[in-house]
């Protein structure tokens, strides 16, 4: 069968009996076995269990039941190779599912397998896996962005209907912007963190990467909602797509001077701007507004997320689990080489500026006042929410690059200084398509509102994708 479906529009043809699961996932099995080796979007493809999942899911038709996904590799799946893209985790096997996959599970939604990524999510381009790098679909010399490089690229390619990445500085946002897909990271505690292996805790969140807004509300609608396993988790279950065709009309749109500067490439800047006049001719207000702490956040977010991976990571230490160095002759050694071995350049790297900034001496000096000016991007957040109901701004200052443009770590890091701010403010984002550049890239809006308004974010991207897809012609 052909692909390129939505998931609604599958579930709809699975609901019918025009195709079954095992149809579908054959389907799209065979569709990765003949695009993925030159794309490397997946780490493990799970066949055999697909197909046993899918005839399960023939039995129990309706909701996502039968629908297709992959999951980025640092998801638990019991019994599933999880290797977080690194020599660490390479042959580690979780004995237990995460609550994310386990719901999906529940919804009869049958596993493709899992998807390359930055390891341990610490990236922007999905070339610090330490087995392979993913590229981009839409261009095939250049990066697919990152960390969740692998499920961005897999969705834009027809390798699955949706997937499961994780942001924490941006990593679903900015790979979705670069690859032409949707891709949403909700509200801090929105999505259970219990199966996700831990990068910067009070950051990370789990969430969905899909081709159009309806289907990302559906994604997420299935795996949103307080879990008992993760403290941190909070909110009932919701229907997302409820009142996505409610418009724009009323709606007021903020967009910040701070998010249009001179490091953005004019095509994205004229894409993004020509996208909140949009809107306006929909109906909503577009009103200026000041988020004047843009420069300090990526600063503070790096100093804060480091700290918080050399914590986290220092369980990685070839005693407990993960890989273990065959030569040494004492503790001290078994853990330097284990962890020299085990660890790529990027994660070594994050861990040291982690370590420096907690160490005794140093603390108040960046980590004390990386969280003060966390404070500061909250409010500054606030006190703009007090003037519109959503903000808009570019997810990247450019559209993808070559793969080797950017070897300096520092000018890949200024990729994710439209997306930090929402993440340092534990607020939900979405990534969507706005356009594209002089050949052909895509390019990326990004809407930004206050805690658990994911609702009303798919509403006003729903409104924008449906006016905008009137002008694409009709095949």
């Amino acid at each position: 069968m052909e692909l390129g479906y939505t998931v609604a529009q599958l579930a709809e043809l699975l609901a019918s009996r025009e195709i079954s699961s095992v149809e579908l996932t054959k389907a799209y099995l065979d569709r990765i076995a003949e695009r993925d080796v030159e794309l490397g979007a997946y780490l493990t493809i799970c066949s055999e269990r697909a197909l046993s999942d899918a005839e399960r899911a023939d039995c129990n038709a309706g909701g996502l039941s039968g629908i297709p996904f992959a999951l980025k590799d640092n998801i638990c799946t019991k019994g599933i190779r999880t290797t977080c893209a690194s020599r660490m985790l390479e042959n580690f096997v979780p004995p237990y599912e995460s609550t994310v996959s386990e719901r999906l599970g529940k919804s009869g939604c049958v596993l493709l397998g899992k998807l390359n990524m930055d390891e341990f999510a610490m990236g922007s381009t999905t070339e610090n896996s330490y087995f392979k790098k993913t590229r981009n679909p839409k261009a095939l010399d250049r990066v697919p962005g990152g960390s969740s490089g692998g499920a961005a690229a897999a969705v834009a390619a027809d390798e699955a209907p949706f997937a499961l990445g994780s942001d924490t500085g941006g990593s679903v946002r900015q790979p979705t912007a670069f690859c032409g897909v949707v891709g949403m990271k909700p509200t801090y505690g929105r999505v259970s963190r219990y199966g996700l292996v831990a990068f910067a805790s009070s950051l990370d969140q789990i969430g969905p990467i899909t081709k159009d807004i309806y289907d990302n509300a559906l994604v997420l609608g299935a795996i949103a909602g307080k879990d008992s396993r993760d403290a941190t988790s909070v909110g009932e279950r919701e229907d997302f797509t409820e009142n996505i065709s409610g418009g724009v009309k009323g709606l007021v749109i903020g967009v910040p001077d701070e998010f249009f500067g001179d490091e953005v490439s004019e095509p994205v800047r004229t894409a993004v701007l020509a996208a909140a006049e949009r809107f306006e001719r929909l109906g909503a207000k577009l009103e200026r507004v000041s988020l004047s702490m843009l420069k300090y956040a990526l600063p503070a977010y790096y100093i804060i997320s480091s700290a918080e991976a050399s914590s986290n990571l220092a369980r990685f230490d070839g005693v407990r689990y993960g890989r273990r160095s065959e030569s040494f002759t004492d503790i001290e050694e078994l853990y330097e080489k284990s962890r020299g071995e085990g660890f790529g350049d990027e994660v070594k790297r994050r861990i040291m500026l982690g370590t420096f900034v907690l160490s005794s001496g140093y603390y108040d000096e960046y980590y004390k006042k990386a969280m003060r000016v966390r404070s500061t991007v909250k409010q500054s957040f606030a006190s703009a929410f007090e003037r519109c109901d959503l903000i808009i701004s570019p997810v990247a200052p450019t559209t993808a690059w070559r793969f080797g443009e950017k070897p300096d770590p520092v000018s890949r890091y200024l990729a994710d200084i439209f997306t930090v701010p929402a993440s340092l403010a534990g607020l939900p984002a979405l990534s969507m398509p706005c356009g594209e550049d002089s050949e052909g890239l895509p390019i990326g809006m990004q809407l930004i509102g206050r805690e658990f308004s994911e609702a009303l974010i798919y509403r006003a991207g729903y409104a924008f994708e449906r006016d905008r897809s009137k002008e694409k012609p009709k095949l």
